[in-house]
């Protein structure tokens, strides 16, 4: 059986918009993605790393333990051999005590695969090839978390632009989940559940096709 890691943030943890509910693992995408492509014939788990509030590389200044890049090589010495580790980020790099743009987002996308590919595995296991999703383009913020990600969507324009040409410069497999999804008209962040299942039904075929790592 191969293990693929996903790296994420809320988005990927499956909270119900406009709530602090989690929806159950084969309903959150990346369940639905391992239990489709178990269905195929491909024996994987995935195994879910997702923390609400993650950033790429920045930290929160109210809430420790969201740089993105914190802790992430030991992680990935953690869970290795792993077939691949999907990075998920980038959508609270634009909460409203950020300036960033869509290239900082980007930049921090580099410094994490960096980290993956630089971690201390053990001799002999592979280095795991990284997938980048770029997340779904964000809607103007509602209900309680409409402070917190006010202007996000105009800062995050061209997320997905950003993230294909780092993707391209760093040789990694890049999928853009705003072609198959759109965020909850609830609070304009997170995915409705009818969501999660399109992406985790979406991204089993794009991760099927990939050439995934040998002796993981």
């Amino acid at each position: 059986m191969q293990h693929i890691l996903v790296y994420s943030d809320s988005l990927s943890w499956g909270i119900v918009p406009g709530t602090r509910r989690r929806l159950p693992f084969d309903a959150r995408w990346p369940g639905v993605m391992e239990i489709a492509l178990q269905a195929a014939g491909r024996p994987v788990r995935v195994i879910e790393d997702c923390l609400n509030g993650r950033r790429t590389a920045h930290e929160d200044p109210f809430k420790p333990g969201r740089n993105g890049l914190e802790g992430i090589a030991q992680r990935i010495e953690i869970h290795s051999p792993l077939a691949l580790v999907i990075l998920m980020l980038g959508t609270n790099d634009f909460q409203s005590m950020h300036p960033h743009s869509a290239w900082h987002a980007a930049l921090g996308i580099q410094a994490l695969v960096g980290a993956i590919r630089s971690a201390p595995v053990e001799p002999g296991m592979p280095v795991a090839p990284v997938a980048i999703v770029a997340p779904p383009a964000l809607q103007e913020a509602a209900g309680p978390i409409a402070r917190k990600f006010g202007g996000a969507a105009q800062r995050s324009a061209g997320l997905a632009a950003a993230y294909r040409e780092v993707g391209g410069e760093l040789g990694c497999p890049f999928f853009d989940s705003g072609l198959h999804v759109t965020t909850s008209r609830i609070d304009g962040v997170h995915l409705d559940a009818d969501q999660h299942l399109v992406l985790g039904k979406a991204l089993a075929d794009f991760v099927a096709a990939l050439p995934l790592a040998a002796g993981a």
